[in-house]
């Protein structure tokens, strides 16, 4: 078994989907395999895009269009359906994903050239629909915060998906934009244990930190839903109640959830995973994710691969359905004015007269 790297998710480093070769530290009878390893670090690398908002025509997300500011994440959360996208740059969705990043240092610039376009059509943009926006070096980078900064002055629609606390940094913008309904916060809420939470997600903040969190934003005016996600079946799946709850305490206006997604290398990293913190339960939680897959770790069909299927993903669905209610988690509260949407005046602008 792999021993695992305080501070990370895994400590496996598999090769991506699309690598020709795989590479495997063996004994060669010189000992050398008993020499200690150099020092982990973090590499954080500027990649200037082309372009910033990608866009989606998936039935089953609630948005066509979004923004990522970094690729890979530091959180390190085993269960990341983003993963495998690390595999695109020839490195490994598992450690490389949270230790290899990379940023956008012209997103701002790139933003505010696409709203300009004069076929540009105005809809909400989610904002962290792959990787946490605000992660932990964008206390340094402040990438968000420019691109925040460039939809206040649109007076753009933005949905802000995070584990993160850092976003209070950004209460002012926020502020500012939910004055004309322009921004809404999804918090996802995993779990209430912290010890479950430092393996499971280890560099995130903590359940009481993103709580907080909510009470702020709520307090602020700025429409908050929790995301109860992803449901892990005999890890966390007990919590959904306790976090429903404490979420609506807290000022969350509405809820969602996700059952467990893994698809690509996902498989493997949360299997390593299960065997190094779970291992009495291992087998049964990937028997009850087997259930809700149709036999396997993964089903990729629209529709049900955000809920699975079979008799516990039903028991899920009816919970969640109840909890929502019972704690008033079903109000609407989405970023959704896009008639407040105005060109500003570009840099070197001549000013009208009148």
């Amino acid at each position: 078994m792999v021993q695992p790297i305080k501070g990370r998710g895994t400590a496996l480093r598999p090769p991506g989907r699309f690598e020709s070769r795989d590479t495997a530290r063996v004994d060669d009878g010189w000992g050398t395999i008993e020499e200690e390893l150099p020092p982990f670090k973090t590499t954080v690398t500027p990649e200037r895009a082309k372009s910033i908002i990608s866009r989606n025509d998936s039935p089953d997300i609630g948005f066509d269009q979004s923004i990522n500011p970094y690729k890979g994440c530091e959180h390190g959360c085993i269960y990341c359906y983003a993963r495998p996208s690390h595999a695109y740059l020839n490195l490994s969705p598992g450690l490389d994903f949270e230790s290899k990043l990379f940023y956008k240092p012209n997103a701002a610039e790139l933003l505010d050239r696409e709203l300009r376009k004069p076929g540009y059509q105005v809809r909400n943009i989610s904002l962290g629909a792959n990787t946490d926006p605000y992660q932990p070096i964008e206390r340094r980078l402040e990438v968000t915060r420019s691109i925040l900064q460039v939809l206040a002055r649109f007076r753009h629609p933005v949905g802000i998906i995070t584990k993160g606390s850092m976003i209070e940094r950004d209460l002012d913008l926020l502020m500012d934009l939910a004055r004309d309904r322009l921004v809404s916060v999804g918090i996802t809420l995993t779990t209430l244990d912290p010890e479950l939470k430092r393996t499971l997600e280890p560099r995130a903040s903590s359940p009481q930190a993103r709580l907080r969190v909510m009470r702020k934003l709520s307090a602020a005016g700025i429409p908050v839903r929790v995301m109860f996600s992803p449901v892990i079946p005999c890890v966390n799946d007990a919590e959904l109640e306790r976090v429903l709850e404490a979420a609506a305490e807290a000022g969350a206006g509405t809820a969602s959830y996700v059952l467990l997604r893994l698809p690509y290398e996902l498989k493997e990293l949360f299997r390593e995973w299960l065997d190094a913190h779970m291992p009495l339960r291992a087998a049964h939680v990937m028997s009850l994710i087997n259930q809700s897959r149709g036999g396997k770790d993964y089903q990729a069909e629209f529709g049900s691969r955000m809920r699975g299927s079979g008799q516990f993903a039903e028991l899920i669905a009816r919970r969640f359905a109840l909890a929502r209610r019972r704690y008033g988690l079903d109000r609407s509260g989405e970023a959704s004015n896009t008639a407040a949407f105005r060109v500003p005046p570009a840099a070197g602008d001549q000013m009208g007269l009148f």
